[in-house]
């Protein structure tokens, strides 16, 4: 008896202490897969991230493919799973690393590295007519290749003139001036001079290394900023990478060494790639981690930070937070919402095919979507409705209000649909009338539910008037 209320304690105390961590985790955003190196881009009031998509359990940084999300809010990420991949790439074999995408003329432009069939990394770029695919290679073959390991983590920018820039580089830094066409380059690969004054020196080069032993590592992250030019790259920290920058007053240096922005962090991981951009009369700095359940080294997920530069333009340092960014907008309930578009989820993943797009899947019970800052308005809904399918006895979507125990407002029953594919629209009464803001939970529960067995999937939902 002693031992059961002991035990019943102990439950109550892990909960009490794991519900306000749940009600306020933000980082990182991407819960559903493993999502490092993320790329921010900021095209029509929404932001979008590019990011790669670790495979769990290799034991070196393996990737397939690169995956694209987009927010207005900086708190509700929407999927729109993988529009390109290895296999689009005729001339690659192996290693998806980092990538940038860029928007010129209604075009977007997606700069990827990849292992070569040649067994050295390239650098190849897909281009589309939406920042969210389809994308395709632009060239049929790599933009930059060498025949070296250093053609890794592009990073691109468009100065104030019209010029182009694509920077990279892993052990060295390399640019070249892109053509208005940006899927071509006029003159030679520049070698970008790396010692204490630049980049806090050379990685491996005792002569050169900075005192602080910050020294240029990879992942460079090139932009401009009031008349500034900034170089945000990994550098060596302690036992890891660290997040540095450099600045100049021309976008081809010479570079100034700063200062490390993000170092001797919990990230569990070794590796750091970061991105910069402002929204919104605010800035952001995008970064991974290792901290996901199962996650690591090579197993990473973006993450991002709200920050203020100084007021000489400097950054100053930041530190990691489960919070993240503030909501810098509201979430219409009364227009379809995708499923996958949360700021937080537990028990569930993210599928895609040709006919329905992108939908959540592998829900299991007391898994969860969290959606924050939803405006019902000042007149409450009367109804609520569902896209879902289920392939054996499905289960119970509940409509809860502020937490996963708050209130439910709506529950629907689901049977089996005929599929995992074949989705049904359900509609359900609300139980009671909500108005103003909260943050919407849609909780997958059921009833004698085999553990571990998957529930149903959700592709869309919304309230009605």
């Amino acid at each position: 008896m002693k031992y059961k209320i002991l035990k019943k304690l102990v439950a109550i105390t892990v909960l009490t202490v794991l519900l306000p961590f749940i009600s306020k985790a933000q980082n990182p955003f991407v819960q559903t897969h493993y999502s490092p190196d993320p790329a921010p881009m900021v095209y029509k009031n929404t932001v979008y991230a590019y990011v790669g998509d670790d495979i769990p359990g290799f034991d070196f940084y393996y990737m397939t493919k690169w995956r694209v999300l987009s927010t207005t809010d900086m708190v509700n990420w929407t999927d729109y799973g993988s529009p390109i991949s290895l296999e689009s790439f005729k001339w690659a074999r192996d290693r998806a690393w980092a990538s940038q995408c860029i928007e010129r003329n209604g075009k977007f432009y997606w700069y990827i590295c990849a292992q070569t069939t040649k067994n050295d990394m390239a650098i190849g770029v897909a281009v589309s007519d939406s920042p969210t695919g389809p994308f395709k290679d632009a060239l049929g073959k790599p933009l930059i290749t060498t025949g070296t390991w250093s053609n890794i983590d592009p990073t691109v920018s468009i100065d104030d003139d019209g010029q182009a820039y694509l920077y990279w580089g892993n052990g060295g830094l390399f640019y070249v001036k892109l053509n208005k066409d940006m899927i071509s380059y006029s003159g030679d690969i520049v070698t970008v001079p790396l010692n204490v004054e630049t980049f806090g020196g050379v990685r491996g080069n005792k002569s050169t290394e900075n005192p602080n032993k910050d020294t240029f590592v990879e992942g460079p992250w090139f932009y401009k900023r009031n008349n500034i030019y900034y170089m945000m790259y990994a550098g060596m920290g302690k036992g890891g990478e660290s997040l540095s920058y450099s600045i100049s007053n021309s976008a081809v240096g010479p570079w100034k060494y700063q200062s490390k922005i993000m170092e001797n962090q919990k990230t569990n991981s070794f590796t750091n790639h970061g991105g910069i951009i402002d929204y919104k009369g605010n800035s952001y700095l995008f970064y991974h981690t290792g901290l996901l359940p199962g996650g690591g080294s090579y197993g990473r997920a973006a993450c991002v930070e709200q920050f203020t530069y100084n007021p000489d333009g400097t950054i100053p340092s930041i530190s990691i937070t489960t919070e993240g960014p503030k909501p810098v907008g509201e979430l219409n309930p009364y227009n379809r919402v995708e499923a996958e578009t949360m700021s937080w989820s537990q028990k569930c993943s993210i599928s895609q095919n040709a006919k329905i797009g992108v939908y959540v899947s592998s829900t299991r019970l007391k898994g969860y979507t969290k959606v924050r800052e939803v405006n019902f308005g000042n007149q409450s809904p009367k109804s609520f409705s569902a896209s879902l399918a289920a392939g054996l006895d499905g289960g119970i979507l509940e409509v809860r209000l502020d937490s996963v125990t708050g209130p439910i407002v709506s529950s629907i029953l689901i049977p089996n649909t005929g599929g995992w594919e074949v989705f049904k629209t359900f509609t359900t009464q609300l139980n009671q009338e909500v108005t103003g803001k909260h943050d919407v939970y849609l909780c997958f529960n059921g009833q004698n539910i085999t553990a571990g067995r998957e529930l149903f999937n959700f592709d869309y939902w919304e309230f009605l008037h």
